[in-house]
């Protein structure tokens, strides 16, 4: 039951990830710039944005570390649209309540869902443009989904989502892996921890099993399966690459 790891190094090169945090609030800072440290590439990102220019996701944008990108926002970051538009990244554009469920989908088991969100529009009709190619011209497009009437209201299916690994940040976790979330940080970090195979938590605070008062538990311990606190090596790295991560901390 005792989830605390001394390290997490095993995310691979192209590796699917689920990110907390909304903006820059309640991202998992360390994980992200020893992920970067780390030197994998390839990644396929799940995230209600892709952070700021140098901060956030945004270190790993810059380095050229992912390949494609689930979101809801593309605001406030200029490399990523610049990525974007040059055909160098591909982006799944959904709205941003479907995010949210698709995730919390991924994690009860459920494959997929109807919603009123997006009928009528590109996100269901198609040929929203994932890839652009070099020239200009659409290279990838989303696909039509199904559609389907209740009570005399058309509704889209949305999938689930799941990823390999999340990543997310916590207030306050015990040895278990419930965890506590401070204030509007509890926003997709929550969904995005259900959507991992592998959860990691970087949390701000451990505690013994019990201190931990359970109506305060904002995601039980079932979905987590590794803690870091603030003393454990995140992610084994050469020394060369300290230089570079302690810039983004």
């Amino acid at each position: 039951m005792d989830k605390v790891m001394a390290s997490a190094a095993d995310i691979p090169e192209g590796a699917s990830l689920a990110v907390g945090g909304f903006g820059l609030c309640g991202i998992p800072t360390v994980l992200i710039g020893a992920l970067l440290a780390q030197g994998v590439g390839g990644l396929r990102v799940v995230s209600n944005n892709c952070g700021v220019d140098g901060q956030g996701l945004g270190v790993l944008l810059t380095a050229g570390r992912i390949a494609r990108v689930t979101g809801s926002y593309v605001g406030e970051n200029k490399e990523f649209a610049r990525q974007y538009l040059a055909g160098e990244l591909e982006v799944e554009l959904t709205p941003q309540g479907t995010l949210a469920e698709r995730l919390r989908a991924g994690g009860t088991g459920i494959p997929a869902f109807y919603t009123p969100a997006g009928v009528g529009t590109q996100v269901t009709e198609g040929g929203l443009p994932w890839r652009y190619g070099r020239d200009g011209s659409v290279a990838v497009a989303s696909p039509p989904k199904e559609t389907r009437e209740f009570r005399g209201r058309t509704y889209v299916l949305e999938e689930a989502i799941t990823t390999d690994f999340a990543l997310v940040r916590a207030a306050r976790s015990d040895r278990h892996g419930n965890l506590f979330f401070h204030r509007s940080a509890a926003n997709f970090n929550p969904l995005a921890a259900m959507a991992g195979r592998i959860t990691i938590a970087e949390v701000e605070e451990l505690v013994e099993p019990g201190a931990i008062d359970p109506d305060t538990v904002h995601l039980p311990g079932i979905y987590v399966n590794r803690i870091l606190g603030q003393s454990a090596t995140i992610f084994s790295f050469p020394p060369s690459a300290l230089k570079a991560w302690g810039s983004f901390r």
